[in-house]
Formats: C-alpha cells, sequence, structure tokens
C-alpha cells in the first residue's frame, strides 16, 4: 500500500525579512521603517480596523459598504507600496487602481448621511456601543494613514492626488458613520 505524502507548502517566514528589510512590490527591498512600508502598515491597520467595524455593524448594507472600502484600499496599497521607479510599471498593470468613482461613492455616502441631519455636538467621545468604537477606531487609523501618505514626496515618492483624496473623504465618512451609529 502506497501513502501520498502531501505536496509542502511554501512558509509565510522566508526569513528574508530578517535583516530588517522587506520588499516593495517588483522586488526593490527597503528597511521595515522606511516610510512607504509606515505608510502601507498604516494602511493594513485601517483595513484591520475596518472588519473590526464590518464585524460589528449592525446590518448587511453597512457590512457590505465597509467591505467594497476594503477592498478598495487594497488597491491603494498596492499603488503605495511600489518605488517610484516603479510606478509607471504599476500603471500599466492588471493591479486594481483606485479610481474618480470610489471617491465619488465616498462623497455620495457623506451626502446620504448628512442630508438626514444627525444629531451631534461638539467633539464625538467614542464608545457610545461597540459599532460606533469601531467605526471611531477605524476613523483614527484612516487619519494616521493619511499622514503617513502626505509625508511620502519628501521621501521621493509622488502619489497621486486621489489617493489622499479618498483617505481624507474616508475619516469624514467614517466619523459620520459613528455618530450615526451611536443613535
Amino acid at each position: 500500500m502506497s501513502r501520498t505524502v502531501p505536496a509542502r507548502r511554501a512558509s509565510i517566514a522566508t526569513r528574508t525579512g530578517d535583516d530588517g528589510t522587506t520588499a516593495l512590490l517588483y522586488g526593490r527591498r527597503v528597511a521595515k521603517d522606511h516610510p512607504q512600508i509606515e505608510a502601507v502598515g498604516a494602511l493594513d491597520e485601517l483595513n484591520a480596523a475596518l472588519g473590526l467595524a464590518k464585524s460589528a455593524a449592525r446590518n448587511a448594507a453597512a457590512r457590505h459598504d465597509l467591505e467594497k472600502i476594503q477592498h478598495e484600499l487594497v488597491a491603494l496599497m498596492g499603488e503605495v507600496v511600489c518605488a517610484q521607479r516603479d510606478a509607471a510599471r504599476h500603471a500599466r498593470s492588471q493591479f486594481a487602481r483606485l479610481d474618480e468613482a470610489a471617491l465619488a461613492r465616498l462623497d455620495a455616502a457623506v451626502a446620504r448621511i448628512e442630508a438626514r441631519q444627525p444629531s451631534f455636538d461638539g467633539w464625538a467621545t467614542p464608545g457610545a456601543n461597540p459599532s460606533a468604537a469601531a467605526l471611531d477606531l477605524a476613523r483614527t487609523a484612516a487619519r494616521r494613514a493619511e499622514r503617513r501618505l502626505v509625508g511620502l514626496p519628501r521621501a521621493g515618492r509622488r502619489l497621486r492626488p486621489l489617493l489622499l483624496h479618498y483617505l481624507n473623504r474616508l475619516s469624514d465618512l467614517l466619523w459620520l458613520l459613528a455618530r450615526t451609529a451611536e443613535s
């Protein structure tokens, strides 16, 4: 009787980062504290916070909208993690890219909530309920990611203005969603 041995899968532990470096898209290596890696890390934290907000959301529509935003963030991260000299290559690639329609969707969502004239007074104190708290956590992660992206041109990485516009609008939307979730 022969025994089939399962194929060995590649390990997540490649050990290539043991020297304190990591790879950008297309293989260029940089220090793990490089501004682009800091920006991608902040975006990754935002994506995780959105996952928490999605799991705490009270309705299917909200979960769907947050998941769509998560997918858009993956596209945004792909563009940010590309070295400046590879930006044109990324633009020509089949990788998903954030587009104006994504920003317009966020703008429309902000307008829909503001049209309902939600009640809020002054500075928000997060934690009214798990859903609102998770949205506030995502909002603060979005602002941190935005700050990291703003600094990238000083490190030699120019980004399309759309990426910053998207993050700015996303944090506005998350603030409004959190206030709505409090009621």
